[in-house]
C-alpha cells in the first residue's frame, strides 16, 4: 500500500489524461509504482470535504493511534455524533481505516494536494 495519498481538484480532462498515461505506460509493460489518488471536481468541493475540522481530525488521530470513535470525540473535545458524521466520510474516501474492532486509525504518512488551474 502506498504510503501517501494524492489529493487532487481536476476535471474529466485531467482524469483522460492520467488514464490515457497509465494505458501507455501499461502497453510498456512497465508496472506503474501503485498510486492513490482522490480526485474532486473542484475546490469548494475539496474545502467542504475536507474542512478544517475534519483536517485537524486526521492530524489528532495520526498522532494518537487507533481509537474508538467515542475516544476520538473525546480526544477533539467535540460532539460525538459530528466525529461519527466525519470519521463515516472520511471512511468513504479511504482517509481514515476500521478494524473488525471498532477503531479507527489513519494509515497515511502524508496527504499531497494538487491543485489545477
Amino acid at each position: 500500500m502506498p504510503k501517501t495519498l494524492y489529493v487532487r481538484v481536476s476535471g474529466k480532462d485531467d482524469a483522460l489524461d492520467r488514464f490515457e498515461a497509465a494505458w501507455h505506460l501499461a502497453s510498456g509493460r512497465v508496472a506503474p509504482a501503485p498510486l492513490a489518488v482522490i480526485s474532486f471536481a473542484d475546490l469548494p468541493l475539496l474545502v467542504r470535504t475536507l474542512s478544517p475540522a475534519r483536517w485537524e481530525l486526521l492530524k489528532r488521530l495520526k498522532a494518537a493511534g487507533p481509537l474508538t470513535i467515542f475516544g476520538l470525540a473525546k480526544l477533539l473535545e467535540r460532539d460525538y455524533k459530528n466525529v461519527h458524521t466525519d470519521v463515516s466520510r472520511l471512511h468513504e474516501l479511504t482517509l481514515v481505516e476500521k478494524d473488525q474492532d471498532g477503531l479507527v486509525s489513519v494509515s497515511w504518512q502524508a496527504v499531497r494536494a494538487e491543485l489545477r488551474l
